[in-house]
Parts: C-alpha cells; sequence; structure tokens
C-alpha cells in the first residue's frame, strides 16, 4: 500500500477566480473532511499530487500548517480536455479502521485464445483496512474456455479483505468467435434478402406503371 506524503498550504480564498489563480500557480484546490472534523480547505503542487495519483487508492499524508492528517481521495476532478488536475477531495482516514473502495481487476494466465475476451466490469468494490488497499488484485483466467465467465467471486481477496461487489457481477466474459463459415453464411444470407427485397421493389413499381 502506498503512502506518500505531500506539503499543502491552506486556502483563504475561494470562488471560481481564486481557484483559478490557484491553478495558475501550479496549486491543486481541495478539501479534507471526515471523522467530524471542520473540513479544511486547501491547495496542494499539481506535479507531486499527478505523480501520486497515478497509484490507485494511494494514501496521502496531507501537511498544512504543521499538522498532518492521512487522508484517501475520494473525488477527483479533471478538466474534461486538458485532463489536469482541477480540485480533489480527501477523505480523512485512521490507521486500523475499514474502509470500503474500489480496486481495478488485472488479469492473467492462458484461456481459449478461440474466444474473445470482453472486460465486464475492471474493478470490484472491498472492504479493508485503510492502510492495506492493494493497487490491484489479481484474477486467473487459467482454463477460462469460450462461452464461460468470471465473476466478483471468483477473484481472490487477500486475508481480512470482504467483497462488497455482488458476487455474481461478471468481471470477464469470453466470447465464442464466428468462425469464417458462419460469417460468410451471414453475408450470403444478407445478401439474398436484399436481392429478394429489390425484386420486390422493382415488381411494384412495374404494376404502377402498367396501371
Amino acid at each position: 500500500m502506498a503512502e506518500i506524503l505531500i506539503n499543502g498550504v491552506s486556502r483563504t480564498e475561494f470562488g471560481k477566480g481564486a481557484a483559478r489563480r490557484a491553478r495558475r500557480d501550479g496549486m491543486v484546490p481541495g478539501v479534507i473532511y471526515g471523522h467530524g472534523a471542520k473540513p479544511a480547505h486547501i491547495a496542494l503542487p499539481a506535479l507531486e499530487l499527478g505523480k501520486a495519483l497515478k497509484t490507485a487508492n494511494v494514501l496521502l499524508d496531507i501537511v498544512v500548517d504543521g499538522k498532518t492528517e492521512l487522508t484517501l481521495p475520494k473525488s477527483i476532478v479533471r478538466d474534461a480536455i486538458k485532463g489536469t488536475l482541477e480540485h480533489i477531495d480527501l477523505v480523512i482516514v485512521r490507521r486500523g479502521e475499514r474502509v470500503v473502495v474500489s480496486v481495478p481487476i488485472h488479469t492473467s494466465g492462458e484461456f481459449d485464445r478461440d474466444g474473445i475476451l470482453e472486460h465486464m466490469n475492471t474493478s470490484i468494490e472491498v472492504e479493508t483496512e485503510a492502510t492495506a488497499i492493494p493497487d490491484h488484485l489479481a484474477l486467473d483466467l487459467t482454463g477460462l474456455v469460450a462461452g464461460e465467465s468470471l465473476y466478483a467471486s471468483d477473484v481472490k481477496l487477500p486475508t481480512g479483505m470482504t467483497l462488497v461487489s455482488e458476487p455474481h457481477m461478471p468481471v470477464v466474459h469470453l466470447s465464442v468467435r464466428s468462425s469464417h463459415d458462419d460469417i460468410e453464411a451471414a453475408d450470403t444470407a444478407a445478401a439474398a434478402a436484399a436481392s429478394a427485397a429489390s425484386t420486390v421493389v422493382t415488381e411494384a413499381a412495374e404494376a404502377e406503371k402498367k396501371d
């Protein structure tokens, strides 16, 4: 579990104008809240924060005015076009407490290559200790054959972690690949249907002329 320390500053100005000035100065506006504490308005260095957020469910030790809070990113807002950080909400966590988080799924293992692998859900929700959140969970696809699926319940969880997502939520599905003959047959049927429709239209037009 990654834990990164970032030094921030308190924010005393609010509103869109103040937020734009902060971002222009290389800072990202944010709020820290939770555990009954009064929300703290802060700004964090964009470069350091951006690097830290490349790790899923990273814990951030935020230092502001000499006080350190252990936090977990809760909501991240990015510019829709540039992808730059616009705002972040951080929730206070305590060591030893349990939290519910969404963890990415990484797949591995040899499966039936005659099928087409579809990723139905790329993460699952679990409950675990705040300081024991993995950056990903593994799902072994070994032996998966075309037509079969693997579900949230098939993901092996570390000791002490419990599944929150619906157990039957599909994570991957191996679709049956259409054979060359099936594709040709479908194309032939479609061409025949189009030809028949064209013939009907032509006959109807000829009948109108005779009338």
